[in-house]
C-alpha cells in the first residue's frame, strides 16, 4: 500500500498550508486521537510531517508510548514542510489573514513578561506576580500539553474560521512561490 502523510502541526497551521491529501492530527491532541487514526492506517506506510521535523519526532515518540511502534511503519520526513517545499513539491495554501496561534501565544506571553518585569523593577515589585503567572502558565503548558492562553486566543474574532471561497485556496509552486488558484 502507498504512503500516507500524517501532519502533526496545529490546525491553523495546517489550514494555512498543507500537502494535498495529508491527514492532520495536531501534536497537542495526538495522544487521544492517534490510536483511532493509527488503527485505520496499520497497513500503510506513514510519513510524519510538521514544519521542520521537530514535532514529527515527538509524534513518533508518542506512537512508541502508545504501543504502536511495532504495529505501524512510521518515519519522520526530515526537514518537514520546509524541506518538502525546498525539494520542489507543491502544497495547498490558503491566504493567511492572521498569525498562527502559537506565534500569538509567544507574542502575548513574551510581551506580558517583558512589560511586567519592567514595571516590577521600576514601579512596584508586585507586578512581578504577573510575570510569575505567565511563567507558570507556560511551564504548565509545556508539561501538560494544555495551553489556556492558546485556547483563549483561538476564541478571538480574528482567529475564527471563515468558510473558504474557491479563490482563497491555491497550489503553491515552490519555484515561483506564488499561489495559483485551483
Amino acid at each position: 500500500m502507498g504512503e500516507v502523510i500524517l501532519d502533526v502541526r496545529e490546525r491553523d497551521e495546517f489550514e494555512a498550508e498543507h500537502i494535498e491529501h495529508s491527514i492532520n492530527v495536531p501534536l497537542s491532541h495526538f495522544l487521544p486521537v492517534a490510536p483511532g487514526v493509527l488503527n485505520q492506517l496499520k497497513e500503510r506506510n506513514l510519513v510524519i510531517m510538521c514544519r521542520s521535523g521537530n514535532r514529527a519526532k515527538l509524534a513518533t515518540e508518542q506512537i512508541r508510548h502508545l504501543g504502536y511502534a511495532d504495529k505501524v511503519n512510521a518515519k519522520v520526513f526530515d526537514g518537514g514542510l520546509l524541506e518538502w517545499k525546498k525539494q520542489g513539491h507543491k502544497t495547498i495554501a490558503k491566504k493567511a489573514n492572521h498569525l498562527p496561534i502559537l506565534r500569538q501565544v509567544q507574542l502575548v506571553a513574551g510581551s506580558m513578561v517583558l512589560i511586567t518585569a519592567i514595571l516590577g523593577a521600576f514601579v512596584n515589585p508586585w507586578f512581578l506576580v504577573v510575570t510569575g503567572f505567565f511563567g507558570a502558565g507556560l511551564s504548565f503548558a509545556g508539561l501538560s500539553g494544555f495551553c489556556g492562553l492558546a485556547n483563549l486566543l483561538a476564541m478571538m474574532p480574528w482567529n475564527k474560521l471563515v468558510p473558504s471561497t474557491p479563490e482563497e485556496l491555491c497550489q503553491v509552486s515552490p519555484k515561483s512561490g506564488t499561489c495559483q488558484v485551483k
